[in-house]
């Protein structure tokens, strides 16, 4: 019997490859606002459908695409688990960022078709790449990015931000160096569409929704900050 799927519903990628799956959280009542959440490189697994169906529960239109769906649809991994970690890493070298930036920009339209008025974006890790690859390169109205890999090398880009973003940056991220962290203040602190948040101390992923790398005070802050500019972007 094979294991039930992480995802509840497909979207139609552009250009006609194929179709996303996503997984959907929709509010009680009709929502003009939508919030596409981007996973880590572990899949539309338990911790992002809990971030989707928090969402909803605020109100928002909810969807996480699974952006490995070319190569791994479906799949569902823990960080905990060394070789699941080290599946995940293998499914990030093979990712095609230009391609999921593609992806994202289709679940904009599904969701703006949904009836969704203003759509943000968060992503975690890769997806925080990606939600800063998003504000460059689509309409998206806001994005927030927590622990963004290789922003860096992409600054370059950040002339095309025409929507606020938020990045939560911490210090002592294993994935992200000090000299990378300095790159991004350096270039993104005198951009007014853009906020920085340093978060001293902490480690990659302390903002999970489970799992040894939450740090659940930080977690609090970032996430606290996270629905206010959601709030105030969206409305």
């Amino acid at each position: 019997m094979s294991a039930p799927s992480p995802t509840n519903t497909t979207i139609a990628a552009l250009d006609g490859e194929g179709a996303i799956p996503a997984y959907v959280a929709r509010p009680d009542a009709d929502s003009s606002r939508a919030i596409i959440v981007i996973p880590e490189i572990f899949g539309v697994n338990a911790g992002i459908r809990e971030k989707c169906d928090d969402w909803a529960a605020q109100g928002y239109l909810a969807v996480a695409p699974d952006i490995f769906w070319r190569f791994a649809p479906g799949i569902e991994l823990d960080p905990d688990i060394e070789a699941e970690m080290n599946e995940a890493l293998g499914y990030f070298g093979l990712f095609d960022a230009d391609k999921g930036v593609k992806d994202i920009e289709a679940v904009i339209r599904w969701a703006r078709g949904q009836g969704a008025n203003k759509v943000g974006a968060v992503g975690f890790c890769l997806g925080g790449k990606l939600a800063y690859m998003t504000a460059a390169r689509t309409d998206i109205d806001a994005s927030v990015g927590y622990y963004g890999v290789m922003i860096d090398q992409m600054l370059n880009e950040s002339h095309a931000i025409a929507h606020p973003l938020l990045l939560h940056i911490p210090t002592n991220d294993h994935f992200v160096s000090p000299e990378a962290q300095a790159k991004m203040h350096e270039g993104l602190d005198p951009n007014p569409k853009v906020t920085l948040h340093d978060y001293d101390g902490l480690d990659h992923g302390f903002a999970a929704t489970h799992g040894n790398r939450r740090n659940e005070e930080a977690a609090q802050l970032a996430d606290g900050r996270t629905r206010a500019f959601f709030a105030e972007q969206l409305a």
